[in-house]
This record gives structure tokens, sequence and C-alpha cells, in this order.
């Protein structure tokens, strides 16, 4: 026998040089899902420089960047997007990219790169929209309304598969966070409300396009329309200059 770098070859073998490799699977790597913790991650040290509170959030940004109704009716439109990328401390900040870090590159890898920046933009628009639809007068922050969507997606994707939720454990982890958001005083219902809602939505019309091997223009147009009522609505209600509902 010939000593090989792994293991052992017959002298036949080692001659006919024919020796076969076979590599596994090679590894998946969560791109999208690592940019989107690490934009979170810059933006909440930006903001705390520029608030001049380093672990929690000031009044510059808050005034400047968070979702707050009557500044989106007078055209700040761009704080739709903005107030997900800003958390008010460590912990919030904390609680959200572990679920993002925990469920995003299931999802990211399950619906391909584009696919998974679509559905956690419309999940972000759906919880700007859902925020305020609730309480347009209050500001908001955080990347909350985008987690919830992505719940929300995960718990379709495993029923199109006739996975049980609860099995699956997206089920439990959904039940705690919606009794939290509703027990808790100062978290924003309507922003993972309307996450969760856009969220699912999204996985409700892309899975069964994904099925069926559609287009991937047509599944992200899909998506797109989604994401365009959720920012259409999200100005309306910014407009409306209704009471909170909670």
């Amino acid at each position: 026998m010939a000593q090989a770098s792994v293991g052992f070859h017959c002298p036949d073998c080692s001659r006919s040089g024919k020796q076969r490799v076979i590599r596994g699977p090679v590894a998946f790597d969560p791109i999208v899902a690592k940019v989107l913790i690490g934009l979170n991650l810059a933006a909440f040290v930006a903001a705390g420089a520029w608030g001049g509170r380093p672990m929690s959030l000031g009044q510059k940004p808050i005034e400047e960047l968070a979702l707050f109704g009557p500044s989106v009716d007078n055209g700040e439109i761009y704080r739709v997007v903005t107030s997900a990328f800003l958390h008010d401390g460590l912990m919030h900040l904390a609680f959200n990219m572990w679920a993002l870090w925990v469920i995003g590159p299931v999802l990211e890898r399950a619906f391909g790169r584009s696919r998974f920046i679509g559905l956690y933009t419309v999940s972000l628009l759906g919880g700007s929209f859902g925020a305020l639809l609730v309480e347009p007068r209050a500001f908001t922050v955080g990347a909350s309304g985008a987690i919830f969507g992505m719940f929300g997606a995960m718990a379709i994707a495993q029923r199109a598969v006739g996975q049980s939720v609860w099995a699956g454990g997206i089920g439990p982890i959904l039940g705690i966070n919606l009794f939290l958001t509703f027990a808790i005083p100062f978290i924003s219902v309507g922003g993972h409300v309307g996450g969760l809602v856009a969220g699912a939505a999204t996985g409700a019309v892309m899975i069964p396009m994904i099925r069926a091997k559609q287009p991937d223009w047509m599944v992200l147009a899909a998506q797109g329309a989604i994401g365009l009522v959720c920012l259409i609505g999200a100005i309306w209600a910014a407009g409306t200059w209704i009471d909170p509902i909670f």
C-alpha cells in the first residue's frame, strides 16, 4: 500500500493516478443576514455617537429619523425605513439581531438571497404601516416589524410543507412574542402585528410561485406590489391623524 494524504492507496491506484475526490456540499453563507445585522450594528453605533448616548438613542436621532406620523405626513417618507435601523438600547438591539441571526439564514437559504431581501423589506414596510395606523403620533424605532414578518413567513413556509408550526418551533416563539407585545407597555403593537401580517402575506404569495418555478422577476414583482401597498398605507395612516387604537 502507498501512503496518501488521507489514508492509503493500493499500488495499482497510485500508478493510475485516477483517484476520485468526492466533495461534500458547499456550506451556505448567509450574506444578506450578515449585512443586515452589520447595518443595524453600524446604525446603533452611529446614532449613539450622534445623540451623545453611546448605548442608547439620543434625542437628535429620534427627532430626525424615527417613525413619526406628522413628519411622514410632511414628506419625510424615508422615516418608514430609517426607523427600522434604530434601536433604543442594547437589549432592544440584541434581541432583534439574535432573532435575525437565528431565522434569517434559514429563510435566506430557503427562498434565495434576492427574495429574502424582498421579504425583509416588505415586512419592514408592513411594520411601519401598522405602527402609523395604531399610533401615528408616537415616535417608533426598531427592526421588530421586519423580525415579526420573518416569523410570519416562517410559519407559512412550515405549513406549506405540512409541518406543524408548534412542532417546528416557530409557533411557541411567535406566541410568546405576541403575548409580550400586548403585555408590556411602550411596545409598538401596530409595528409588530403589521410586520407579521405583511410577512405572512408575502410568504403566502411567493411560496406557491417558487414551488411552481415561476421566474424570479415575477416573485419579486409580487413582493414589490405588497410592499407598495404597505408604503402607500403608511403614508395614508400618517396623514389620517386618528386617535391611537391601543
